[in-house]
């Protein structure tokens, strides 16, 4: 007459098994699943594992069954009948990116050509002047222009160990932290990449780079809007955005385009205010003239239509053109007319990001979710 079976007799055989991992044996070990099954003489159950794809998960399964068969009784139907079980995993907590900045300012335009780039650059030189810890990322994939602007072209950043991470080091130059995709490829050669090489690769210059303790994180966002700015708003939480437009209409149709893409409900980022450059042509022969070849005042107009601060005027003179072409920013120049346009425009954007830092929540990662 075959033995009676019951749990605890099964469970006597698998103490004779051993994990090797350890050394217990298998029910010390926890690693018999909570759903035998004893059917006449088929016993089946569950081993728990810690990780799929453990080296030992096939000769536990056949130590087990040789167990059964050695110790309770031979004709015990168990082959085939010890099933995979792994354990739940807990989520990795997600690395905090830029976890040492304050603030995070991208400088943004509907449009190329209205001196974004040199805006954003000579804002971050202006910060940095005041003793601000400042970071500059120049986020136009496609265009890049801080290598020059800054007077790096042929800069190459290097990847050191910073707090015990691996990353890439940004340049330093004028006090301010500098990452272009620009550092990185030859100036001479056009970037024909798809959509996703481009937004993994800003990816990596945000979340795998050592830009460490910053108060002011500027950001000089590509033109328009793109999967570029829907990249950045879902992997940082920008602080928020200031606008970039020329007074001509063309260009403040555009603006009214990426302010709408900024405040929309799913993007919903604070926008600090405009910016009129080229506001008027000074000549440097006529100081003291001022052509509106552009138009007058549209920007300070569009800014008043939808209440929003107008942060305030850039000339259009030869020094900013020169200083952008040079690598020397008008800014460093902080007595001359557009060197005190810019000091004036980082007051600015200072007063209003404390402003919006005490009247509104901190900004969160946007999380798209389309219907």
């Amino acid at each position: 007459m075959s033995q009676e079976l019951y749990p605890n007799l099964i469970l006597d055989a698998l103490r004779k098994v051993k994990y090797p991992g350890n050394g217990k044996d298998v029910v010390t070990n926890g690693m018999v699943y909570d759903d035998m099954k004893i059917d006449g003489r088929k016993v089946s159950f569950s081993l728990l594992f810690d990780k799929p794809n453990d080296a030992f998960r096939n000769s536990l399964v056949k130590a087990c069954e040789t167990a059964i068969l050695t110790y309770v009784a031979k004709d015990i139907d168990i082959k085939g009948n010890i099933a995979i079980k792994v354990k739940e995993q807990a989520p990795k907590p997600e690395r905090a990116v830029l976890p040492k900045v304050k603030n995070i300012i991208a400088v943004a335009s509907g449009k190329g050509g209205v001196g974004k780039s040199t805006v954003a650059s000579n804002l971050a030189v202006s910060l940095a002047m005041e003793g601000y810890k400042v970071g500059f990322l120049d986020a136009d994939i496609y265009g890049p222009s801080a290598p020059l602007m800054f007077g790096l072209e042929g800069a190459r950043p290097v990847v050191g160990d910073v707090d015990g991470i691996k990353g890439v080091i940004p340049v330093e130059k004028f006090g301010i932290k500098i990452l272009s995709i620009g550092f990185f490829v030859d100036k001479n050669d056009a970037l024909v990449w798809r959509g996703a090489m481009a937004t993994g690769a800003l990816k990596q210059l945000i979340t795998e780079a050592a830009w460490g303790e910053l108060d002011y994180f500027v950001i000089d966002m590509p033109p328009g809007t793109s999967d570029i700015h829907l990249t950045l708003v879902q992997t940082i939480p920008i602080t928020g955005v200031v606008i970039v437009s020329t007074p001509q209409e063309v260009a403040l149709s555009d603006a009214r385009k990426g302010i709408s893409m900024f405040t929309g409900d799913k993007i919903n980022v604070p926008v600090l205010g405009l910016i009129e450059n080229m506001a008027w042509f000074t000549p440097a022969e006529l100081p003291d003239n001022k052509y509106y070849i552009f138009g007058k005042g549209g920007c300070e107009a569009l800014a008043a239509s939808l209440g929003l601060p107008f942060l305030g005027h850039i000339p259009l003179v030869q020094s900013i053109c020169e200083g952008g072409d040079t690598g020397s920013p008008v800014a460093l120049n902080p007595e001359s007319v557009t060197g005190m346009a810019f000091a004036e425009l980082a007051q600015k954007v200072i007063e209003q990001t404390e402003r919006r830092n005490n009247e509104m929540n901190p900004t969160k990662k946007v999380e798209i979710k389309y219907n």
